[in-house]
């Protein structure tokens, strides 16, 4: 049955993904565990898959319409991040089939990627300020760098969000500013969120294989959400970014310290 607890969930955090832009990884699994009781690896397992659907609709837009996907870029991400997903769901099924639980990895993991979310958030005008800053006095320096620099992010990211499915966004996009300084902030996002696709598909599907995922909630998080989005995006223009990333960047510390402590 579908629950308008979930739905009214799914809106919420859509509409704060549309103000933001910050993944709703972050928000709703913490929500799925603490407010509904279920366990992180199928808050995780059914997130991984919503990603993977939400974020498609946003690449249609952002390649069909603004051109802003880097292809190279996810390419290169891709090739640290793809393999790293497939490892870490190869030796969550080996562990789950010795019997082993792999509720606390899992907790401990999405505490860690909160907290790095948060201060993602925090520090992030700072860091693509730094990354200007290097290419300004030293341009091309750290060209050779930057390729081999995107596939060990990718390697992160691919463990990261497989094990918590928080981190492609608000992480990859951050890491990408400090990379590629140059690049557009609708292309940073744009190629974010191709390389979110394949990523939380894969990690999604590896998770419904293990049997982690709801889909009677992951369609009541859908109903909700694509809705909200939309308002949300709508509303982005009039609520300043400023007052509203530290106040998210807060809570997210702080329920990720509550996952790790």
């Amino acid at each position: 049955m579908i629950d308008i607890g979930y739905i009214i969930s799914g809106f919420l955090v859509g509409l704060l993904v549309g103000v933001t832009g910050v993944g709703g990884g972050s928000l709703m699994t913490p929500l799925l565990v603490f407010l509904f009781g279920f366990k992180p690896a199928v808050a995780v397992g059914t997130d991984l898959l919503f990603a993977a659907i939400t974020k498609s609709g946003g690449v249609l837009v952002h390649h069909g319409k603004h051109q802003s996907v880097e292809w190279r870029i996810v390419s290169l991400l891709s090739l640290g991040s793809l393999p790293a997903a497939v490892t870490t769901l190869y030796v969550l099924n080996h562990f789950a089939k010795i019997g082993k639980d792999v509720t606390h990895t899992i907790t401990f993991s999405l505490g860690i990627a909160l907290i790095l979310t948060a201060l993602a958030l925090f520090f992030r005008a700072r860091l693509q300020k730094i990354g200007k800053s290097t290419e300004d006095h030293q341009p091309g320096r750290f060209h050779h760098l930057q390729a081999p620099a995107t596939i060990v992010v990718g390697l992160v990211l691919g463990v990261l969000v497989t094990l918590s499915s928080v981190g492609a966004g608000a992480l990859g996009t951050v890491a990408l500013l400090f990379l590629y300084p140059r690049l557009s902030t609708v292309k940073v996002v744009g190629t974010d969120l191709a390389h979110a696709i394949p990523l939380t598909a894969i990690g999604g599907f590896g998770h419904w294989q293990m049997g982690n995922v709801d889909f009677t909630l992951l369609g009541s998080l859908l109903i909700g959400s694509l809705p909200g989005i939309w308002i949300g995006s709508h509303l982005s223009a009039r609520i300043p970014e400023r007052v509203l990333r530290p106040i998210l960047a807060s809570v997210l510390m702080l329920i990720g310290f509550k996952f790790v402590l």
